[in-house]
């Protein structure tokens, strides 16, 4: 499902996951490798038009990871030790985006400049889920695409 999907069957959310994707701006991407194993990057979400997308490097390892198996999970940073602003997680498959379209909706919604040379990739969503903590006790919220 499209990130638009989640905007749709939970706009406070998707407007949670957005927000801390852009006031962190990393969050951290995990693949499985070659041999089974997870892999956990850097990356910088960028959502656009009702969709989520990733720039990178071509030769990259997590590009060879996403073009062998697509799936993924990513976790935004939170703020110090104590959980500040709270966490939000998502989880899916990845698609590699080809249509220029796309790419220029991805590049007109990034906060950086990507390279001609970045290959892109789309996120859809099965799973997303926020963690705020409130005092002692923690408030969770979740979604999953096939419970709408």
């Amino acid at each position: 499902m499209s990130w638009n999907t989640l905007e749709t069957a939970d706009p406070e959310l998707a407007a949670f996951g957005a927000e801390r994707f852009v006031s962190t701006g990393v969050a951290y991407l995990a693949t499985v490798r070659g041999d089974g194993a997870p892999r956990v990057y850097p990356v910088t979400p960028i959502i656009g038009e009702g969709r989520l997308f990733l720039f990178m490097e071509p030769t990259s390892p997590k590009s060879h990871d996403l073009q062998r198996d697509d799936r993924y999970a990513m976790h935004c940073s939170v703020e110090n030790s104590s959980g500040g602003g709270g966490e939000f997680f998502i989880a899916g498959r990845a698609r590699l985006v080809e249509d220029p379209a796309l790419r220029q909706i991805a590049t007109k919604a990034s906060s950086f400049t990507p390279a001609d040379r970045y290959i892109l990739f789309e996120l859809n969503l099965e799973h997303a889920s926020s963690t705020i903590y409130d005092g002692s006790k923690p408030v969770r919220k979740r979604w999953r695409a096939d419970r709408g």
